[in-house]
């Protein structure tokens, strides 16, 4: 591995043959009157995690196509470790891998049966293909369903499995389109897992996901991306830092006093409150302070503004910004699995 300044002067790690994982310049992919992608920009470094966010009709699901070569773009340009994904397709498939939003197994047929026939498929002798099908099933904790049809596979045990069949092979770069989408918190726990093995060994992953707690889990950089584009770029910490330097979470006693404990806020702040979906809580970004020094002198003053009103606060507390903060700052819409969940064939 070698590093070097990117234009921002960050170190970017470099794969071995000196590129990053991704180099996308302008990509643009138009359907009809909608331009899914519309000039997006994207560096990846090698040997991360990078996630890509963005509300539906983001063009999450374009750019991926995109970049595992199959879409092309209608302008621009992409490379995948130095190579261009139109000129040189063939280079690109040979070093990646992806995992989409649905599983691609076969239901009709076992486990054991769907890892041997991609590794038959993908050049694996009789002996060879027996003993990576077994290594993967264990490894992926699927040994005691090896035998029993996918179709009665749980939803994490098909999603298990699928991520087992992208890494056949292990890619250089694996992408993975909202891989836990439907699961429940133990399946996507283990999925997490996996993700995090798969990362340890070498490779590059770039993951979309609908939910912002996942990304802020794996993902050492963030692309959040609406319209086609990306409107902004960083470590979780950095994203959260760009819309204040904290908030404030308040738990009240009576609902009814919501509205005007947010126009307190409001005013205090001179911005608007966040949204939240419990009626007794309010949540606002606190700006403009520095340190916990500051944050703490801020929420005393709002205490008291609240006091004054007779608006009762039974709990409250400090702490920065969430990335669903951060992402319905950015993009006027809250992200949740809801408004996020199916991004259709012209994301």
């Amino acid at each position: 591995m070698e590093g070097k300044q990117n234009q921002k002067g960050s170190i970017m790690t470099k794969d071995r043959d000196g590129d990053p994982a991704i180099e996308a310049s302008g990509l643009t992919k138009i359907y009809g009157e909608k331009r899914a992608l519309d000039g997006l920009d994207l560096t990846v470094p090698a040997g991360t995690v990078y996630g890509v966010l963005g509300p539906n009709g983001a063009g999450k699901t374009t750019s991926v196509k995109v970049l595992a070569t199959l879409l092309r773009p209608d302008g621009g340009q992409a490379k995948v470790f130095g190579h261009d994904v139109v000129r040189e397709a063939d280079a690109v498939r040979a070093r990646v891998s992806l995992t989409g939003q649905y599983a691609s197994v076969d239901d009709d047929l076992t486990g054991t049966e769907n890892l041997i026939l991609l590794c038959r498929l993908l050049g694996h002798g009789k002996a060879a293909a027996k003993a990576r099908t077994e290594q993967l099933l264990n490894a992926f904790g699927l040994t005691e369903a090896a035998g029993r049809q996918v179709k009665n596979y749980s939803g994490g045990m098909r999603r298990r499995l699928d991520i087992a069949a992208s890494i056949v092979n292990t890619p250089d770069l694996l992408f993975l389109d909202e891989p836990t989408t439907g699961l429940d918190p133990r399946s996507r726990n283990q999925v997490w897992d996996i993700v995090r093995a798969v990362v340890k060994r070498g490779t590059t992953v770039l993951l979309t996901t609908q939910y912002l707690d996942e990304a802020d889990q794996l993902a050492s950089r963030i692309a959040v991306v609406d319209h086609g584009k990306v409107i902004a770029e960083g470590t979780p910490g950095q994203l959260k830092a760009s819309i204040g330097v904290g908030a404030i979470h308040l738990r009240l006693r009576h609902s009814n006093q919501r509205t005007d404990a947010q126009n307190v806020l409001a005013r205090f702040l001179e911005q608007p409150t966040l949204s939240e979906h419990d009626e007794v809580l309010v949540s606002a970004r606190i700006p403009g302070v520095e340190g916990d020094a500051g944050m703490a002198e801020w929420a005393s003053k709002a205490l008291h503004e609240l006091s004054l009103r007779d608006i009762v606060v039974d709990e409250f507390s400090l702490g920065q910004p969430s990335l669903d903060e951060v992402f319905l700052a950015l993009t006027d819409r809250p992200a949740t699995p809801e408004n996020a969940a199916k991004e259709g064939a012209n994301r």
